[in-house]
């Protein structure tokens, strides 16, 4: 933490005011969950001054009362429903609480939907925290902050249905999540408020501020975990501690598993500092954010770096932790300890700086340590040395527990993918294009995207398996070409504005003029997207169009790192994986079917999108694993899962394949875990009809088909032998691209295969 921690002058006033307030909520005497000892022994209001340094005393104190009352809902609804494991009381009495955050206070009480008489401490609190809170932000502002409002109290009631499970979690699902139990991201929106920064509407949806938001909350949580280790695991038996989650996954020792989690953390922060400092000044050109915007984008990262901070020194203070004694506790003339050795950026930075405050000579040799450390992690993310002999791609056993069936329209679809490639001109250069001449039909052949789709979409009519084998050889046919045309000539510029181009071409209405498509991947988008596009509903069609949007602007991310020479970090490899793997895209093909059966928010459930996503992170490390030597030695990539992992860990090759491979098993065992668990009690929740609980039992068998599949694509197509990769540049079929960004793997409906 290289950031030292301030503190707020109101805290004594934030203190008294909090204690009043609680009082007033009826959350101490009487209440049966806190006394006054409670909520003194805890001191949010610490809390709160060291995370907002430089807000207001009337903003510390309604800050802190938000803070009161969300640590009071944890243990208000631990003991009212947990301990007596009533779902369906919790489930209604959460149900409930959004209806205490109406979103236009501006409109005449008799024209909106009246709030209802609170009926508890939690209800009472949060009607009067949003009556006082709202009035000073935005309509925007407060649709966010209701949303991570609802996600964090409704992730309780999934807590609650998992709570015998007794099972801990992978490295993925753990941070996942996390995000959603342990109220950072919570907290950023609050940031917005205490600084008087209010996130612009125009970037609020962008990459680079979900990944400041991301990052905050990984780092916030992860040094949680270190501190609270002990606690947690030897004294409440927990298992939703990271340090426990790395000990498991990766056999190690407790002290091992702790250096990982902290070389994690430190990995977090460092790409908090990479998003603020490379990708928001291109995203405020990109959107038009004036100066007074640019601004506030830019208080609000310092908010978030504030509170990093001083979430840090409260730790080190707090005697809920460090084995009930910290540097806060009484007497205390020593620095904290812990059975955990602390090492590198993560923890070490601050806790020299609060040591060398308590007087401690050494505190300025730990620091050092520290940004040694940290350095050295950041240094070997970007000295890769590219295209480094690796020889073979080593296979290992893949777990598969469902079977492939093939379409019976496969040798139809093979046959017009080649007829449909050369009229849209994939096959030969562009006319004044440097460098596209990526593909010919002996490549396309090769590649066997029609092999692919018939796995993916066994019952798939002959129209509907071509339209999947255009799509997937579209999206890899515009993944060789980002690389060869844009990644060798470094021409950032061009990618940005092709991308927008190819946005241009999906119109969402027929009043919307589109470009003239002026080469073949243009002309091919156009072709797929009146397809596919023209039977959809305005809503489908425009959720449609994002998951493109999503896939073809994750390519620019790709783009960006090569430029830069930066292996990326796991959390945002995995994550940004899945959008250049397509996998919305994919999904969203999937259920186009569906219609009305299946309401769209139980697509944006919690379970479901866990279930999406660990198919998704299997099918991504099932490819980097195929195309590790394509890759790594011949494209000198940086986009690599397992390279990802040899360059965190610092080892060796198989090393670090043992690590994707037991990865990509755990993510499988999530898939089936939330398919036989998850699934059922999320359907009960909905009150879903037995037609969409049908609909959705078949959407998790094409989900187990498209995972089937693509192990048996990879397995038989011809795009990752050897024998293929020796081929030069210039010699017929090779895949041009050395410095590319061919990484992606499975992406449309399949997805991208890389």
């Amino acid at each position: 933490m290289p950031h030292p921690a301030r503190l707020n002058p109101h805290l004594e006033a934030a203190r008294a005011h909090s204690k009043a307030w609680a009082r007033e909520m009826n959350m101490l005497e009487g209440s049966g969950i806190w006394d006054e000892h409670d909520l003194d022994s805890h001191d949010y209001a610490l809390l709160c001054a060291y995370t907002h340094p430089e807000c207001s005393e009337e903003a510390l104190n309604l800050v802190t009362d938000w803070y009161v009352w969300v640590f009071f809902f944890d243990d208000h609804f631990l003991e009212e429903f947990k301990r007596t494991l009533d779902r369906e009381g919790g489930k209604a009495y959460l149900d409930r609480l959004p209806a205490f955050m109406p979103m236009d206070l501006n409109v005449p009480t008799e024209l909106r939907a009246p709030v209802p008489e609170p009926t508890n401490p939690v209800e009472a609190g949060l009607a009067d925290l949003w009556r006082r809170t709202v009035p000073s932000m935005s309509l925007d502002w407060r649709r966010r902050f209701a949303e991570s409002t609802e996600n964090l109290l409704n992730e309780s009631l999934w807590e609650l249905s998992n709570i015998n499970i007794n099972r801990i979690a992978n490295p993925v699902e753990y941070i996942e999540m996390r995000r959603k139990v342990g109220g950072a991201p919570w907290s950023a929106g609050l940031v917005e408020y205490a600084t008087g920064a209010e996130i612009p509407a125009a970037v609020a949806d962008s990459r680079p501020l979900r990944v400041l938001k991301d990052t905050f909350s990984d780092a916030v949580h992860l040094r949680n975990d270190l501190f609270s280790y002990q606690r947690e695991i030897e004294d409440e038996g927990e298992l939703s501690n990271g340090v426990l989650v790395l000990e498991t996954f990766l056999d190690c020792t407790t002290q091992e598993a702790a250096d990982a989690v902290n070389e994690l953390i430190t990995s977090r922060l460092q790409q908090f500092e990479d998003t603020v400092l490379t990708e928001l000044p291109p995203l405020f050109v990109d959107r038009g954010l004036d100066p007074a915007g640019a601004a506030a984008v830019l208080a609000y990262a310092k908010g978030l770096q504030d509170w990093q901070s001083g979430g840090h020194e409260w730790h080190l203070r707090s005697s809920r932790y460090m084995n009930g004694g910290g540097a806060g506790a009484p007497g205390s003339t020593a620095a904290p300890w812990s059975p955990l050795v602390f090492g590198g950026l993560g923890t070490e930075g601050l806790g020299a700086l609060a040591a060398g405050a308590l007087g401690l000579g050494a505190a300025g040799a730990e620091l050092r340590t520290a940004l040694a450390t940290a350095g050295t992690q950041r240094l070997r993310r970007r000295t890769h040395a590219p295209h480094q002999k690796v020889g073979p791609s080593q296979l290992p056993d893949f777990a598969m527990p469902f079977t492939t069936t093939l379409s019976p329209h496969l040798d139809t679809a093979r046959r017009n993918v080649v007829t449909w490639a050369h009229a849209m001109g994939m096959l030969r250069p562009q006319p004044g294009v440097p460098l596209s001449d990526v593909w010919d039909e002996d490549a396309l052949v090769r590649f066997d995207f029609a092999l692919c789709a018939a796995g993916l979409h066994p019952d798939a009519t002959s129209d509907q398996l071509d339209l999947s084998t255009q799509w997937l050889t579209w999206g890899t046919y515009a993944d060789d070409y980002y690389p060869a045309v844009f990644g060798r000539t470094r021409d950032v510029a061009t990618a940005h504005a092709t991308t927008k181009r190819l946005s241009g071409l999906m119109p969402l209405d027929a009043s919307e003029r589109a470009p003239e498509p002026v080469n073949a991947l243009e002309r091919a988008l156009a072709d797929l997207w009146s397809r596919t596009a023209a039977p959809l509903a305005p809503e489908a069609r425009r959720a449609f169009k994002e998951t493109v949007d999503t896939m073809t602007a994750s390519w620019l991310w790709e783009l960006d790192n090569q430029v830069q020479h930066r292996i990326p970090d796991p959390v945002d490899y995995i994550e940004m994986r899945r959008a250049t793997f397509g996998s919305d895209l994919t999904m969203s093909l999937s259920r186009l079917g569906h219609g009305r059966r299946v309401p769209p928010e139980v697509y944006r459930s919690g379970p479901m999108r866990s279930l999406e996503n660990a198919a998704a992170d299997y099918a991504c490390l099932l490819n980097d694993v195929f195309s590790y030597q394509k890759e790594i030695e011949y494209e000198g990539e940086v986009h690599n899962g397992v390279l990802v992992v040899q360059n965190f860990f610092d080892c060796d090759y198989p090393t670090a394949l043992a690590i994707v491979h037991d990865l990509m098993a755990s993510r499988l065992r999530e898939f089936q875990h939330v398919a036989a668990h998850q699934l059922p009690v999320l359907y009960d929740d909905f009150k879903l009809s037995d037609e969409a609980r049908a609909t959705l039992g078949g959407y998790v068998r094409e989900l187990e088909n498209w995972l089937a599949g693509i192990l048996t694509w990879h397995r038989e197509c011809r795009r990752y032998r050897p024998e293929y990769l020796r081929r030069r540049p210039g010699a017929p079929g090779w895949l041009p691209g050395p410095t590319g960004l061919g990484t992606s793997g499975a992406r449309v409906a399949a997805g991208v295969l890389g």
